[in-house]
């Protein structure tokens, strides 16, 4: 990388980035986040007086009583919305109406405790990632999904970081980048493996942070994926007067034909990943990591939300699809698929290994060095070869620390399990409609255990990877009254009851749930099709043979045969097809898939 790319910065600028030290505080109260390390960003980088201005800050505790403040030369200015995440990262974002003439300061306040911050005080970026930058990035992260939940969908990434409410970086450069229209409008369409890589570089891009990836390896059952070459991604290299952004599109582009799922699953000890793996802890699993699952699925966290007296505490995180499609899944069972038997390299919880300047040139920290770093130390081997019950049991606690309400959390698993019917409804629309618009069509079917990953109209209308996931879903819905009972100490049953008793009134609940709850998917003949909870787990087998497009909408709904709704059926998916799945189906049945 250039070292004319970090020293290169806006004399103008006022963007603000600094790790602020360690201060005395004032005697009055003793001070939670100011005490501790911090860092504040100012956006846009030049701001123009009289025009918006954001400032986010971050630190390492409680930061729930911070005040942020703008100082100028005539007089002080208060926000006119203030949002608050976390933690940790503990965050704070204020929005002023227009940024005050000439030089400024940021003034952080806590009870009577305050820090006025001049632009002496400020330090750069051009020594790399820190703890600083990277809290930033989870701030940042969370804000640009605060809200959302597991009905929240964009049509692209650039529909997320268009929306001036969410993304507190909106326009930082300047150049109209974050605009829906326009010469320099950034258009991202990353699927799942390159979203984090996406979210990564066009941060670096806006706060001139190294960034870059290796080239990966696929990797074997024998020997995980190996990092290649690295290749350094100059964001802030200007193609005219200071527009950097087509050198944005170039290596967003070069992601897109590079990065694969192989690069997340990396073996944990390696160094020169991408990647590091990381404790199960709620300080190390905070917005902006990323989970490689062991078949080739990416999610990054974009945030926590805690536990209430009747209600679970949730994980969330964001994916992408084939088409582009950015969505937040909650993490369980049936989304977050966690082994370490018989699948290629090592998944799990990983982050992006920091990249520090030395001399100029990018330098990828080592995992040594990272787990002794004062400011990361979170390098962890907790997940390598680590039980699939064990590490659901560790995030299972993590999410819900204080013993779980057993309905509420039955409950909850029913909202999961509708919630994924109702993106599979969608999914399997979308093949139908494909098939409706290309009468005669057969899609070519993959072999082996490429029908779980491939290229082309399979890989956007078939589903495999998703039904394998719903039939995982639907075995810990069925399941779950035993596992209470066989663990009771685990939930809050109410009171003296025995274990036999509460599987009883969780039985009970379960088919009530499961009557009560529905879907309802579109016809070949243009009818609508209800379907009750009920239905669809007496009809899981079907799912083990639903996710091939060449078969109708009804097949791949499981229609019983000899049904009223089988009979609207207009076509079936070719015999070796068919062949095909069924030499699949044992690992259906498993809930396992083939290594890719």
């Amino acid at each position: 990388m250039s070292p004319d790319l970090h020293n290169h910065r806006r004399e103008a600028s006022v963007l603000f980035l600094a790790l602020l030290l360690a201060c005395a505080p004032a005697p009055f109260a003793a001070p939670v986040a100011l005490d501790g390390p911090r860092a504040v960003l100012v956006s846009p980088e030049a701001p123009r007086p009289g025009q918006p201005l954001r400032v986010l800050a971050v630190f390492g505790s409680d930061a729930s009583k911070v005040r942020l403040s703008l100082r100028g030369p005539s007089a002080g200015m208060e926000p006119r919305q203030t949002r608050r995440g976390g933690g940790p990262p503990y965050w704070v974002a204020a929005e002023f109406s227009a940024a005050p003439s000439g030089t400024f300061s940021v003034v952080v306040e806590e009870g009577r405790n305050e820090i006025a911050l001049g632009p002496s005080q400020f330090v750069e970026t051009a020594k790399g990632w820190s703890w600083a930058a990277e809290s930033l990035y989870s701030a940042w992260i969370e804000a640009l999904f605060a809200e959302a939940d597991e009905r929240s969908s964009w049509k692209a990434l650039h529909e997320v970081t268009s929306d001036r409410s969410r993304n507190l970086l909106h326009n930082h450069l300047g150049l109209g980048e974050d605009e829906t229209s326009g010469a320099n409008a950034l258009e991202m369409t990353p699927d799942c493996a390159d979203n984090p890589y996406f979210l990564r570089a066009y941060f670096s891009w806006k706060l001139g942070l190294p960034f870059g990836f290796h080239e990966t390896s696929w990797g074997t059952l024998e020997s995980p994926p190996l990092a290649g070459r690295f290749v350094a991604g100059d964001t802030r290299r200007p193609d005219g007067p200071g527009n950097t952004v087509p050198a944005m599109r170039r290596l967003l582009t070069r992601i897109k034909n590079t990065v694969h799922a192989g690069n997340g699953r990396t073996a944990l000890r390696a160094d020169g990943t991408d990647y590091y793996p990381l404790a199960l802890s709620r300080r190390a699993l905070k917005p902006g990591t990323v989970f490689a699952d062991p078949y080739g699925h990416t999610y990054t966290i974009v945030r926590w939300v805690g536990q209430g007296r009747k209600k679970p505490g949730l994980l969330l995180g964001a994916d992408a699809q084939p088409d582009g499609t950015i969505g937040v899944k909650r993490f369980w069972k049936g989304n977050f698929l966690f082994t370490t038997s018989d699948v290629v390299g090592e998944p799990g919880f990983k982050a992006f290994r920091p990249i520090v300047i030395e001399a100029g040139r990018p330098r990828l920290l080592s995992n040594a060095e990272i787990a002794a770093s004062p400011e990361f130390g979170d390098f962890s081997l907790q997940q390598e070869k680590m039980a699939g019950d064990d590490f659901y049991a560790a995030m299972e606690k993590l999410i819900n620390p204080d013993p779980l309400d057993a309905e509420a959390a039955l409950e909850d698993l029913f909202r999961a399990l509708h919630e994924q019917l109702i993106v599979r409804v969608g999914s399997v629309a979308n093949g139908e409609a494909f098939m409706t618009e290309h009468p005669g069509t057969v899609i070519p079917m993959p072999s082996g255990k490429s029908v779980f990953q491939s290229l082309g109209p399979w890989e956007d209308y078939s589903t495999p990877n998703r039904d394998l996931r719903l039939l995982i879903a639907i075995d810990t819905i069925l399941e779950f009254p035993d596992k209470v009972a066989r663990n009771p100490g685990a939930y809050d049953t109410g009171g003296k009851k025995t274990p036999d008793a509460v599987r009883r009134e969780l039985l009970a609940l379960q088919h009530k749930r499961a009557a009560a709850l529905s879907i309802s998917y579109t016809g070949s003949d243009g009818s609508p099709r209800d379907l009750t909870l009920e239905d669809i787990f007496r009809r899981k087998e079907a799912f083990e043979m639903g996710y091939n497009p060449n078969d109708s909408i009804e097949i791949r709904w499981g229609a019983p045969e000899g049904s009223a709704e089988l009979k609207t059926v207009r076509r079936r998916a070719p015999a070796s097809q068919i062949a095909k799945m069924n030499a699949l189906r044992p690992w259906f049945k498993k809930r396992l898939r083939p290594a890719v």
